[in-house]
């Protein structure tokens, strides 16, 4: 059985995908850009959509067994890792940081995990 979950963004219907898919016992979260000015707002931002759209599929942060990382700057990663290291604890993912270009430059940070359902 698959399970979409639409966070009702205006991209998701644009573009044709949704905000997360449970399948296989893993909730497989979209690439995730947040809001606000600096890559430490965009990245929480980021990181409660991503939370959110886990409670959904009945999952959450302590799950996560993936997170992949996509950034503008590879500089600007550094100041995230207290946000990170502080949403995932004591249960740390296995991760990967790209640097790249994102969809606008307004964008600083985008996040993608996929976690146990």
């Amino acid at each position: 059985m698959i399970e979409r979950i639409h966070s009702g963004g205006e991209f998701e219907a644009k573009i044709g995908y949704c905000r997360a898919v449970v399948a296989g016992g893993f909730v497989h979260v979209a690439g995730t850009v947040g809001q606000g000015e600096t890559v430490t707002e965009q990245c929480q931002s980021a990181l409660n959509t991503i939370s959110a759209a886990l409670e959904k599929a009945g999952s959450d942060l302590s799950k996560v067994v993936r997170v992949n990382y996509y950034l503008e700057d590879r500089a600007e990663f550094e100041p995230c890792w207290p946000l990170l290291s502080a949403a995932f604890g004591d249960n740390p993912p296995a991760a990967t940081m790209i640097e790249c270009g994102l969809i606008d430059p307004k964008f600083r940070i985008e996040i993608e995990v996929t976690a146990l359902a």
